[in-house]
């Protein structure tokens, strides 16, 4: 498959998942560029940062506007404290070899999954 396929589809598969869950590149992209278009660790996070901005910045969030879904207060409080943030954790996982890296990434994903399962089994009864 070409890569700029390989491409179209990460994108596409990242735009739905931002669209329904809020979420799109530490869990869509960046595993995706990994594995299927053999980005590193550092490659990948480094241009799933660089997508996200102008389409989920504006589409979806002008979208959730309209539907007044957006707390524009929080949104901006967020936003420079995120850029703050993004900054540090972007100098510090510079610092830090690829595989330990992807290790972070692992054990963090896996701990939400494991928190999100386990909300969900609680609200639905099961526990």
């Amino acid at each position: 498959m070409p890569l700029w396929l390989t491409f179209v589809i990460i994108g596409t598969l990242g735009g739905l998942a931002a669209g329904f869950f809020g979420i799109g590149g530490g869990l869509v992209i960046v595993p995706a560029l990994i594995y299927w278009a053999d980005f590193s660790q550092h490659m990948a996070t480094g241009t799933s940062i660089a997508v996200l901005l102008p389409p989920i910045g504006l589409a979806a969030a002008i979208e959730y506007y309209r539907h007044g879904n957006v707390n524009v207060r929080a949104a901006v409080i967020l936003a420079v404290t995120m850029l703050i943030g993004s900054w540090v954790g972007a100098y510090f996982a510079n610092q830090i070899p690829g595989p330990y890296l992807r290790l972070m990434f692992g054990v963090f994903v896996s701990g939400v999954g494991i928190y999100l399962i386990y909300g969900a089994c609680e609200r639905l009864g099961w526990l």
